[in-house]
């Protein structure tokens, strides 16, 4: 959808929203219940209408929430978006900041993969109960007193 067919008839609902900016109606609905977006003005009927502006900042969302932004990020990102001092300093570092994170999870998840390949590796995969994976597993449990396991699950 144009944006000229948008301002045309003075905004979308939401389904046509949803198709012009790739951002489904539920995850519209669920940006505007936390706030994200400012909700929607109503036609007479009650039905949701959504500018052009709407649509843009839904597919900044979109491409936002692609990248792995948290909706706390988004909120941030869309506030210096919208303030005409903005500074790309503010941009990058939120968005440096972001990358650290997403290299210690990877870094993470990088650990998980061998440890758990390792384990993988030593078991028989037989019919026999014997298995390192488990053991593993016991064995970890088995380090915590009970009581801070219980801890941790509450």
């Amino acid at each position: 959808m144009t944006s000229a067919a948008i301002t045309a008839r003075s905004g979308v609902n939401i389904g046509e929203a949803s198709a012009a900016s790739g951002v489904s109606a539920t995850m519209i609905r669920y940006y505007e219940s936390v706030g994200l977006i400012r909700p929607a003005g109503r036609s007479d009927a009650g039905y949701r209408r959504y500018g052009e502006a709407a649509v843009q900042t839904f597919r900044f969302l979109r491409r936002a929430r692609n990248l792995g932004f948290s909706v706390d990020q988004m909120r941030e990102l869309l506030a210096l978006w919208r303030d005409d001092k903005w500074e790309s300093a503010d941009v990058k570092r939120l968005a440096l900041a972001y990358v650290a994170a997403l290299d210690a999870k990877a870094r993470e998840v990088a650990e998980m993969s061998s440890a758990l390949r390792r384990l993988a590796e030593h078991c028989e995969g037989n019919h026999r109960p014997d298995c390192p994976i488990i053991d593993d597993l016991a064995d970890l449990m088995l380090e915590k007193p009970v009581s801070a396991t219980l801890r941790d699950v509450a």
